[in-house]
């Protein structure tokens, strides 16, 4: 709650054989209404649109019980999903290296991501598959050439991300792109909730567990590249769409840094909640149950 009004949340998901989206009121889901969704087929094109505050104002959907509804991930069809590494110091220290000059970046497929409650596919070709949870931006605005003093103005809203990293694969080589891409590895949810709703995001905490047991914690005020500087070096490099994401980075305490290392398997239940946007809830499932 802030300032005694509920925060507003919209969630894309899957109801019967239907991709849909719609506004979050306790425990139902408003879906935007049939003349709304001809309109804006998906929760991207509302961002492109600007139309977030029409969303919250249409009247005409059916609501749907939360039990009732498949997540999916906010965004299910960004243009981009740029994630970013060792961005926190607790996490350079538990590897022992040093703070990066600028942002360690590398790229997310939207198949490598779930939504909230469905299932983490722990791949066969390795048995060292990691959680890494993070708070994510999406995109309202076309950015480009942003200076971070106007940064926020490009932010439509916040949600949990939890990057799953297969850590073999990921130190193949310098390049991470396989390791932070295997199908269904990654989640992002479970709802978007939108900037005005968050005076400072730099005071927000997050906390991942796994059969809860809190692994890792850390405050957004830990960034070493806070969100208006990563705003404004990813617009410089490519234009940033409505509905593209924005991974800040994870807190020290992954997996491989523990003695002996905890490796997410099949029953593994991962949480990702950070104050005031949410709990993102998954379930770990061998490739073969999925």
């Amino acid at each position: 709650m802030r300032d005694g009004k509920e925060i507003v949340r919209v969630a894309s998901y899957r109801i019967g054989d239907r991709e849909t989206y719609g506004v979050l009121n306790g425990q139902t889901v408003k879906e935007a209404s049939e003349p709304f969704r001809r309109r804006f087929p998906d929760l991207r094109s509302v961002l492109a649109a600007d139309a977030l505050a029409l969303l919250e104002a249409d009247s005409g959907g059916a609501a749907s019980a939360l039990t009732d509804i498949d997540y999916l991930p906010v965004i299910p069809n960004p243009d981009k999903v740029i994630c970013v590494g060792v961005n926190y110091l607790p996490h350079i220290q538990e590897w022992r290296g040093e703070a990066p000059d600028h942002p360690l970046l590398f790229v997310r497929f939207a198949g490598s991501q779930v939504g909230h409650r469905q299932p983490l596919v722990c791949p066969a070709a390795s048995t060292m598959y990691d959680f890494e949870g993070e708070l994510a931006i999406v995109i309202g605005r076309p950015a480009r050439h942003v200076k971070r003093d106007s940064a926020y103005n490009y932010v439509a809203g916040y949600c949990c991300f939890m990057d799953g990293t297969v850590r073999d694969w990921q130190d193949h080589t310098s390049q991470f792109t396989p390791g932070k891409n295997f199908h269904k590895s990654g989640a992002m949810g479970p709802h978007l909730v939108t900037r005005d709703e968050i005076d400072d995001p730099t005071g927000l905490r997050l906390e991942t567990r796994v059969n809860g047991e809190i692994m890792q914690t850390g405050g957004l005020d830990e960034l070493i590249f806070d969100i208006p500087a990563l705003i404004e070096y990813c617009s410089t490099f490519t234009e940033l769409l409505p509905g593209d994401v924005i991974a800040t980075g994870t807190p020290g305490g992954v997996g491989a840094a523990r003695n002996p290392p905890r490796w997410l398997a099949s029953g593994d239940r991962v949480s990702v909640e950070i104050d005031s946007v949410g709990r993102l809830e998954n379930v770990v499932r061998d490739a073969s149950l999925r």
